[in-house]
């Protein structure tokens, strides 16, 4: 193990979304990670998520599973879960179990809701978080439904980071009082803190709520996309004047824009100017004409064309263990830089030797796997 988080101890409850990628960060850049699987299995090498992770498959309806699973956490730093309010409470590793046997523990909580609230215990996904918040009334075309952006708001900009915003702070905290604390980490809190800069504009009167007429909802013509010859994209986003500047003048576009960049009410008509423009050349003719300079325009490139772009392979972006092409650890350092990836582990790969680890011997781990206890 090597990385800025070698000697941070994991446990993570198997589950799906936001907290799978929270141990995949954590484990990224050296924290030991112990997932706790349902059953067994066979190791996928697409399963990004459980990289560099370690694998024990327990049975948490049985009581010595939920015994094993304590002794775990009992020598953690953190617990991840990311199950509906009360979950972890019915099994017995709540906070208040947990913290009795490790004082110390951090608790990540993950929840789309929350851990209180009249639906807490509602089910959701990040389309229905981002419609609660307002994020996903702001997200496509004036004259079409709104669209989802995947799963990047809730989930994982406003779930996976938050949560582990919120781990990094308590073990901060912790160096100074010895104690560990509860994370609650919901997805609608997270997006909706997300949102600062929109909401200060709304307050100063900036940013209206109709889609498609604000600077950064594709309102502007110069933050859009636009479809090339070839049927593919380019991006503009020259939001200042001298970026601006420099877009349209190997555009081609008449540089008396310069004066009125911000004036809405000519932004219809440009949007449909700057359209016949970009068509005029295939994405790549555009690229070049762009590229190396201040016009912050590029192409908007697919899944499969991203890892091969000369900036991002310079910088060695992907990487592609065993043959499966994935974003390499983020972010970089500069003294205690993590070490190979490690593939996936099979589900319940590591059970003995994470339990043996925990002070099980020998004899009771084989009683204990033929009680079905170990899945």
């Amino acid at each position: 193990m090597s990385g800025p988080l070698t000697g941070l101890r994991v446990v993570e409850m198997a589950g799906i979304g936001p907290a799978p990628l929270a141990g995949q960060f954590l484990a990224d850049l050296g924290a030991e990670v112990t997932l706790i699987a349902r059953k067994s299995g066979q190791a996928n090498p697409a399963d990004i998520n459980n990289r560099g992770k370690r694998s024990v498959a327990l049975n948490l309806k049985h009581p010595e599973g939920v015994a094993a699973a304590m002794a775990l956490i009992s020598g953690a730093d953190v617990l991840i879960e990311g199950f509906r309010p009360g979950v972890m409470e019915r099994m017995g590793l709540g906070p208040e179990d947990c913290a009795a046997r490790n004082p110390g523990l951090v608790y990540g909580r993950m929840t789309g809701w929350g851990q209180d609230g009249p639906m807490a215990q509602m089910a959701g996904h990040d389309i229905n978080y981002l419609g609660l918040t307002g994020f996903l009334h702001a997200i496509g075309k004036a004259d079409d439904v709104p669209t989802p952006p995947l799963n990047i708001g809730a989930d994982y900009a406003g779930g996976t980071m938050f949560l582990l915003f919120g781990i990094m702070a308590a073990l901060y905290e912790r160096q100074t009082s010895g104690r560990g604390q509860v994370i609650d980490a919901a997805m609608v809190d997270g997006a909706s803190a997300l949102m600062a800069l929109v909401h200060s504009m709304i307050a100063m009167g900036s940013w209206g709520e109709t889609r498609e007429s604000n600077m950064l909802d594709g309102g502007a013509p110069h933050y859009r996309t636009y479809e090339c010859a070839d049927g593919k994209f380019i991006a503009l986003g020259p939001l200042e004047p001298q970026f601006f500047a420099e877009m349209i003048a190997r555009a081609g576009i008449p540089d008396t824009q310069r004066a009125d960049q911000t004036d809405r009410a000519k932004w219809p008509g440009r949007r449909e100017d700057y359209a016949a423009i970009f068509k005029q050349k295939t994405r790549d003719e555009w690229t070049a004409i762009f590229d190396g300079t201040d016009a912050c325009a590029t192409p908007v490139l697919t899944w499969s064309e991203a890892p091969d772009h000369p900036h991002l392979a310079a910088r060695q972006t992907f990487v592609a263990p065993g043959g499966v092409t994935q974003a390499a650890p983020a972010p970089r350092f500069s003294r205690t830089a993590p070490g190979p990836l490690r593939p996936p582990a099979a589900p319940g790969g590591d059970t003995e030797v994470a339990l043996r680890g925990a002070g099980y011997d020998d004899a009771t781990l084989a009683r204990l796997k033929a009680d079905g206890v170990l899945t």
